[in-house]
């Protein structure tokens, strides 16, 4: 976790789930950043957020580690080493009074372990991520199920526009966008997140 060094997340980047909160559909992939503060590792612990500032809201997404420089032309396959599944954690209310002023939204999206992601491994290619879904089950129940074939703009689309915008390199991280069915967390909520089936992460909510 301590070789991540940007953190890049993709809004809006499924239909369903920007419709689900009344926003525009994008024309163009629409990017915030995380400071490297709110990275937290879902290994099975307490993971704690302020419970004073209005509702917390889950966002579970595919998240890629990038394992080389970027270069033009360069493919996903060739740039991406590692996949994860992560929370961007949300104040949804903060978040809603940012839009209103048309402020940036760092201080709904950056707050200390905002930023949950599971263990990584080896990044099997876009084609076979294409025939696995992730999934976000809280307490038991599934909440969140989605797959890369529904993204708005796919992972090539997404690395090229961070690496012309912002520039990328080894060591960044991409939360790719969330799928419908998200919603707030409670203190206590037992969170796990899934890759094909499989359970790559969790961690139980502290509200504080």
């Amino acid at each position: 976790m301590s070789s991540i060094r940007n953190i890049y997340c993709v809004g809006r980047n499924y239909v369903l789930h920007a419709k689900e909160l009344n926003n525009e559909v994008p024309t163009s992939p629409f990017l915030f950043s995380k400071p490297t503060h709110a990275l937290v590792e879902a290994d099975g612990s307490q993971i704690v957020l302020p419970g004073d500032r209005g509702s917390v809201h889950y966002e579970a997404e595919l998240v890629i580690r990038i394992g080389r420089p970027y270069e033009k032309g360069i493919t996903v396959d060739e740039l991406v080493d590692g996949l994860a599944i992560g929370i961007d954690f949300t104040l949804r209310d903060v978040q809603n009074e940012m839009k209103k002023k048309s402020y940036p939204w760092l201080l709904a999206k950056g707050f200390p372990n905002s930023a949950l992601v599971s263990k990584f491994i080896a990044f099997p290619g876009v084609e076979a991520c294409k025939s696995k879904d992730f999934a976000l089950v809280k307490n038991g129940v599934e909440a969140q199920l989605g797959n890369i074939k529904q993204m708005l703009f796919d992972l090539q689309t997404i690395v090229d526009f961070c690496a012309l915008h912002f520039g990328l390199g080894e060591g960044d991280i991409i939360y790719t966008g969330t799928p419908e069915g998200v919603g707030p967390v409670n203190d206590g909520d037992h969170m796990s997140l899934h890759w094909d089936g499989q359970i790559v992460g969790e961690c139980t909510i502290q509200l504080t």
